[in-house]
């Protein structure tokens, strides 16, 4: 398989950025096609933690191509304070690191405008990251956006963000020093610009293996999530495609990311949301907090209605379970296989995505495990009843769990396919 996809299939903060840095040893390239700073990937290796916002994991391997897709929105600023972070790491970015020309810029202005909609009491608070994402997505819907080659003509860069602030309705006070700043970060960025589908063309005729790395989770596409409380791209496979310029024909291999348990930050529906004792344990256990934003992840048990209609619209070859080992020490682990709605029992998402604030989880209960799994090398060495919860997962999905994550470390990770290897 010469291209593979991996994808959260919930809310985010499943685990991609580990499932990405243990798979991106056997990769040539690892490419983000959608998303910006709203992200937040940790990867925890040789002893050393590190969040990433911007850059693609697999940045970590020094002998690996990294590329930000045009479907990505990006702050020239943010990328270069991280860039610079890494730099003093002894990571490397000198012909390795690419941007597509086409990518958008998220300027000031998308923060500010971020912000006070967030803030406004006549709006649906999203609860967004405040990153200027949305706004910047929406820009460029609109067609009045600033893309990282309109970096390269002065004149017609200011006639831009003029048109951007006229079409915000915006005094435009301020410009000239907007100017100076992106005219250096134009400076710092411009040998890593390239067209992103000429290059993935090219890596793919000469059989290198390309990764994709998705940000945030499926449950939050602007389509197919639970809106309006989604992020503004496409966060399914489909999007790969949209975002980088890469065929989907060509795709040989979707991966999907799913936690052993749920969790979600922000506001919008959870239907198995645990506010009590049990989710206070599951968030201290597996240290549930915000990587972007620092805030407390809402925890609820595995919910295989949703689970499966990721599994669906993703098209998923496989499933990587994550977090296993924060559900040691439980005694009773509870699957979600079902919804009560109006009477009903439905096994489908509602076709009002708002009904899932009413709906009624039906759970399955299995028994849980004490041993401490992080030291697990294969399968059969997990516990009998930890085997169980990750069959019932595969039954309820119908999809094979070919790789389980049982700590934060590369080593930490059991693999079931001869597809994958450390």
């Amino acid at each position: 398989m010469n291209s593979n996809v991996v994808l959260g299939c919930i809310w985010g903060d499943e685990g991609k950025a580990k499932i990405v840095d243990v798979l991106a040893g056997s990769a040539d390239i690892i490419v983000r096609f959608q998303g910006g700073s709203n992200a937040g990937h940790t990867v925890k290796s040789d002893s050393q933690t590190l969040a990433l916002h911007l850059i693609p994991s697999g940045i970590l391997y020094p002998n690996k191509l990294c590329l930000l897709g045009r479907g990505t929105v990006i702050d020239p600023f943010e990328l270069l304070s991280e860039m610079e972070s890494l730099k003093l790491k002894g990571i490397s970015f000198k012909d390795r690191f690419f941007i597509d020309s086409g990518a958008g810029i998220v300027l000031p202005i998308h923060k500010i405008l971020d912000s006070k909609k967030e803030e406004s009491g006549n709006q649906t608070k999203i609860g967004t990251t405040k990153k200027g994402i949305g706004p910047c997505y929406s820009d460029i819907i609109s067609r009045v956006g600033i893309r990282f080659s309109d970096l390269f003509d002065e004149i017609k860069l200011k006639e831009k963000l003029l048109n951007l602030y006229q079409f915000h309705e915006l005094e435009a006070f301020g410009i000239d020093n907007l100017m100076s700043q992106l005219e250096a970060a134009r400076e710092q960025l411009s040998g890593y610009i390239c067209q992103a589908s000429y290059m993935l063309d090219r890596m793919y005729s000469d059989e290198k293996t390309i990764l994709f790395e998705g940000a945030q989770g499926s449950l939050l596409d602007i389509y197919f999530g639970s809106y309006p409380f989604v992020t503004s791209s496409h966060t399914i496979a489909g999007g790969v495609s949209a975002g980088s310029g890469f065929p989907p024909n060509k795709i040989d291999n979707i991966v999907g990311v799913y936690k052993s348990y749920f969790t979600r930050v922000g506001a919008g529906p959870f239907p198995t949301e645990l506010n009590d004792a049990t989710g206070d344990l599951i968030r201290k256990n597996g240290n549930e907090y915000g990587t972007t934003t620092g805030r407390p992840r809402r925890c609820g048990w595995f919910d295989a209605v949703l689970a499966k209609y990721t599994a669906m619209i993703n098209g998923i070859n496989d499933i990587a379970l994550t977090l296993l080992d924060v559900l040691s020490g439980m005694e009773t682990l509870k699957i979600c296989t079902g919804y009560e709605l109006n009477g009903e029992v439905i096994s489908e998402v509602p076709i009002n995505i708002d009904d899932l604030d009413y709906v009624v989880p039906q759970y399955i209960e299995l028994p849980g495990w004490e041993e401490d799994i992080t030291e697990a090398k294969s399968y059969e060495e997990l516990p009998g009843n930890a085997q169980n919860y990750i069959r019932k997962i595969e039954e309820l999905l119908n999809t094979d769990v070919t790789i389980i994550s049982v700590g934060p470390d590369r080593g930490q990770t059991i693999f079931r396919s001869e597809k994958f290897s450390a």
